[in-house]
């Protein structure tokens, strides 16, 4: 059987990664956390569970079950069953969603999101369910009380991609209203 992984953050951008059979899905019972952490400066994009709440997202399969590349890029969160809080229209039937343990979060410190991290998601979000769907990113996620590090010109985020006029205006406009 092939494993699953839903995808929140910057795995809904699919110009960061080449996972075949990605669509779309919905995680029931959880939110998106901007978390600290001990393991670097910038924030974590998390997910926790929350009952009565949902997140857009894509799941993707992990070809014969190799989550060696996956779990590499997701170093700082643990792999978590989230299968049966998972609505798609794959007939996937073991997926898997990457959450920060809570044991390594912290409060606290001089973190911040970095800008070129979230024009990354905001993208992918845009370009796979509309304006409606970056607007349900960030009606959905937590934690906004932290500060944003502008680092576009020179983007420290090591997937970040080219975003048009539009797009970046897109990202500004939307942090602007909950920042």
């Amino acid at each position: 059987m092939t494993p699953w992984f839903f995808g929140y953050g910057s795995l809904v951008n699919r110009a960061t990664h080449n996972y075949p059979q990605a669509q779309h899905a919905t995680l029931k019972g959880w939110r998106r956390v901007w978390v600290r952490t001990a393991l670097r400066d910038v924030v974590f994009l998390s997910a926790r569970p929350a009952e009565g709440h949902s997140i857009k997202g894509l799941i993707a399969s992990v070809p014969g079950a190799d989550w060696a590349a996956l779990d590499l890029r997701e170093t700082g969160y643990d792999r978590v069953d989230a299968t049966h809080a998972v609505q798609h229209q794959a007939g996937a039937s073991d997926i898997a969603v990457y959450q920060v343990p809570t044991d390594t979060q912290r409060e606290g410190g001089d973190h911040h999101i970095l800008l070129s991290y979230l024009d990354v998601v905001v993208q992918g979000f845009h370009r796979e369910f509309g304006e409606a769907g970056a607007e349900h990113f960030f009606a959905t996620t937590d934690g906004w009380n932290t500060s944003v590090y502008d680092d576009r010109a020179a983007p420290l985020y090591p997937r970040a991609q080219q975003l048009t006029k539009a797009e970046r205006a897109l990202t500004d406009r939307l942090l602007a209203q909950v920042q």
